[in-house]
C-alpha cells in the first residue's frame, strides 16, 4: 500500500510540473527507484506513465490554440526516430556521457532566459526560419528525442527552450513541447514494450495519477500565461542543473 501511495503522489506532482515547464522525470524516476523497482524497468515504466501525462497536456494546449503544427509536420518523423533509437540503445550506452553536455546547455538556457528582456503578453509572432535553420532545428529536436528515449529527465525543458528560440512565447513553446514529448514518449514506449521493460502495474498507477496533475498544470499555464510559466521553467532548469552537477561530483 505504501508503494502505491508513493507512486500516485509523486506521479501527480510529476504530471503537474511537467505540463508547465518540463522536468517531471526528476520526480517520477526517483519515485520508481524508491519503491525498489528494478533499474532496468524504471525507464520503461516511467515512459508508460509519461505517455499518459503528455497526452493529457497536449490535448489541453491544442484545444486552447497554443500548438503550432507548421514546423512540426515534417520534424515529427525525425523526432520519433530519434526517440526510438535512444530507447533501443538504452542498455548498451551509458546515459552519463551526456550529463556534462546537458549541464552546460541548461546553464546557457537559464542565463539567456534570465537576461532576456521581459516578453510582452501579446500573441507571439513565430520567426520565419530559413531552410537550413529548419534542418538545424529538426536535428536538434531529433537529438533531444534520442536523449528522451534512453534517459529522459529534462527533456521537456529542452523542448520548451527549442521552441522559444523559434520565436514562440513560453506558453506556446510549452504546448509544442508537450506534443513533441508525447511523440517521443510513444516511440520510446514502443521500444521498451518490445524488450519487455515495462511494469504495467506501477506504470498505469503512476500514469493515472499523472493525468489530473497534467490537466491542472496545463490549465494553469494557459490561464496564467508567460508570467506563470517562465519562473517555474527557470526553477526546474536550475533543479536539473543542480542534480546533474551533484551526480557528476559524486560519481
Amino acid at each position: 500500500m505504501e508503494q502505491i501511495i508513493i507512486v500516485m503522489v509523486f506521479g501527480f506532482l510529476s504530471g503537474f510540473v511537467d505540463a508547465i515547464a518540463g522536468g517531471g522525470g526528476l520526480i517520477s524516476i526517483p519515485a520508481l527507484l524508491l519503491i525498489n523497482l528494478p533499474p532496468a524497468l524504471v525507464l520503461g515504466t516511467n515512459k508508460l506513465a509519461s505517455t499518459m501525462s503528455s497526452m493529457t497536456s497536449s490535448i489541453n494546449y491544442f484545444r486552447s490554440g497554443h500548438v503550432k503544427f507548421g514546423f512540426l509536420k515534417w520534424a515529427i518523423p525525425l523526432i520519433a526516430a530519434g526517440s526510438a533509437s535512444g530507447a533501443i540503445l538504452v542498455s548498451a550506452i551509458p546515459a552519463e556521457f551526456l550529463k556534462p553536455v546537458i549541464s552546460v546547455l541548461l546553464v546557457l538556457i537559464t542565463l539567456r532566459t534570465v537576461l532576456k528582456k521581459k516578453q510582452t503578453e501579446k500573441a507571439e509572432r513565430t520567426r520565419t526560419l530559413s531552410f537550413p535553420a529548419k534542418l538545424g532545428m529538426a536535428f536538434l529536436l531529433a537529438v533531444i528525442g534520442f536523449y528522451d528515449g534512453f534517459f529522459g529527465p529534462g527533456t521537456g525543458s529542452f523542448l520548451i527552450f527549442s521552441f522559444y528560440l523559434m520565436g514562440h512565447d513560453f506558453v506556446t513553446a510549452a504546448g509544442n513541447a508537450k506534443v513533441v514529448n508525447f511523440v517521443t514518449n510513444v516511440s520510446a514506449l514502443a521500444a521498451f514494450l518490445i524488450f519487455g521493460l515495462v511494469n504495467f502495474q506501477y506504470g498505469l498507477l503512476m500514469g493515472l495519477s499523472m493525468i489530473p496533475g497534467a490537466y491542472l498544470g496545463s490549465r494553469l499555464a494557459i490561464k496564467k500565461g508567460n508570467a506563470f510559466v517562465k519562473p517555474i521553467f527557470l526553477m526546474m532548469t536550475l533543479t536539473i542543473v543542480g542534480k546533474q552537477v551533484f551526480d557528476m561530483l559524486n560519481h
